[in-house]
């Protein structure tokens, strides 16, 4: 299997987030690919290559121009205001409550008016690495289109919680919402899009929540406890066209082991299925572990080499896209289970 990764990824790093009401390292570190790619050297089933260039162009299918351009924009206007000592984050932020809608112009502002929380800082060399990630996913989105029967995109930092004009969750540009949309505008008819990450993908499941021709599934703790909290409910099912195209299927906190999860996964794949996809993006979500620092799910290594295996089994061009998972020592090893368990899938 191909992975597409870049080093220029390396070059976010978010120094602090709060957490339970005080800062601490940013869960979200350069480490995290570093021991996906380790184990896949250790593996040895996986050729590593770069990713091609493609601009912004591809950002704006499903984002906002304005969001795009103050991303690029946003840490010069921060370091012109305060220098650069500290990473630019908000500390306001505009609601759908009682507050204008309009962007305000001095950078503080404009960090509030385009995040959803804290988690998504900026720091001088973000840009770089936020556009590499979807130069990653949108490569590997090529190469399903060339006949690869899956590819793996070792994006970093991860995308599904990036809205078409809101950052938060440590995601900026949506990697896996690009490359579903890159699919479906080089031919792919119908796309599918399962999220298995521990957190709902709420930018995902926004960008397409009106649309028809992409699904969107999504396994994850339910946001009564968890995460992003005020999204990903059951209820949700899309509207207008997209009605019956987004299913969400929430578990509860600290008590999902396989004995749960296995039955929801059974579920989002029959729905696939049932949708008649021509090509699948896994956002690839690694923070179910049993042994996570910041999720509560009890996933092991065999769970997901079993996840891999009943992906395979829909046989369908299988574009992975590397989002969540802090437990940083095992996590390389896990990732490599889902994409080993996939390879050696039954026909």
């Amino acid at each position: 299997m191909k992975v597409i990764y870049s080093e220029k990824q390396r070059l976010h790093r978010v120094k602090y987030e709060f957490l339970s009401g005080e800062p601490t390292a940013c869960f979200e570190k350069p480490e995290r690919a570093d021991m996906v790619l380790n184990a896949i050297d250790q593996h040895g089933g996986f050729s590593v290559i770069a990713p091609n260039s493609y601009g912004t162009e591809p950002m704006q299918w499903v984002h906002t121009a304005d969001y795009v351009e103050f991303l690029q924009s946003a840490w010069s206007e921060w370091e012109a205001r305060f220098g650069s000592e500290h990473d630019a984050s908000p500390y306001c932020f505009i609601s759908p409550r009682h507050l204008r809608h309009r962007i305000p112009k001095d950078i503080e502002g404009k960090l509030g008016y385009y995040s959803f929380d804290m988690t998504a800082a900026i720091t001088k060399t973000s840009w770089e690495a936020i556009q590499s990630a979807t130069d990653c996913a949108l490569t590997a989105a090529d190469l399903i289109m060339q006949g690869e029967q899956a590819v793996f995109a070792l994006c970093r930092p991860p995308g599904h919680h990036a809205a078409p004009d809101l950052m938060g969750g440590y995601c900026y540009i949506n990697n896996a919402a690009i490359a579903a949309e890159s699919l479906r505008r080089q031919g792919k008819g119908k796309v599918a899009i399962l999220d298995v990450d521990y957190h709902h993908g709420n930018g995902t499941q926004s960008i397409f929540y009106e649309r028809d021709d992409v699904l969107f599934v999504s396994i994850h703790g339910d946001p009564d406890y968890d995460y992003p909290h005020y999204i990903g409910f059951a209820d949700e099912v899309g509207e207008g066209a997209g009605e019956g195209y987004n299913l969400n299927l929430p578990l509860p906190q600290g008590k999902t082991d396989w004995t749960l999860y296995g039955p929801a996964l059974q579920t989002a794949l029959e729905k696939i299925q049932q949708f008649g996809a021509d090509a699948l993006v896994i956002s690839l979500g690694m923070d179910t572990y049993e042994h996570d620092p910041i999720s509560y799910f009890k996933l092991n290594r065999d769970n997901y080499a079993e996840i891999g295996r009943q992906l395979g089994q829909l046989q369908l061009p299988t574009l992975f896209v590397f989002e969540g998972g802090y437990a940083v020592d095992d996590l390389g090893h896990n990732t490599v289970a889902v994409l080993d368990g996939y390879m050696n899938s039954p026909a």
